[in-house]
């Protein structure tokens, strides 16, 4: 065995919800990764509850922020999800707390740590 019996704790449901709910139950600054590939209007949410929940040197990985290609159009043409990824992108760019990488595989990924 691997010894990561009990590492997993599976969480169904809203996703905000799930991260409101570890913050709740003290589980800040437990977690080495996370992972954020949800609906795109609430990547912000997710990115601040992700912060707190993230041991310091922890990884925050963020899915699809090329979108397509997308997210380099005229903003006149963006829809919900798109200004939610450029508005994220920005977010991390200029947040002081991380250091941001952006990979340019598939439909490209942040990474924050």
């Amino acid at each position: 065995a691997a010894g990561v019996d009990g590492l997993i704790d599976f969480r169904v449901g809203p996703g905000l919800d799930g991260l409101d709910a570890l913050i709740a139950d003290g589980k800040e600054g437990k977690f080495d990764l996370a992972f954020i590939d949800a609906d795109k209007v609430n990547y912000v949410g997710y990115y601040e509850r992700c912060l707190k929940l993230l041991r310091p040197g922890g990884i925050i990985a963020v899915d699809n922020v090329l979108w397509d290609g997308t997210v380099i159009n005229d903003p006149s043409t963006h829809d919900d999800s798109t200004k939610a990824i450029v508005a994220i992108s920005e977010l991390i760019r200029n947040d002081k707390r991380v250091t941001a990488t952006m990979v340019p595989i598939a439909d490209g990924r942040s990474e924050e740590h």
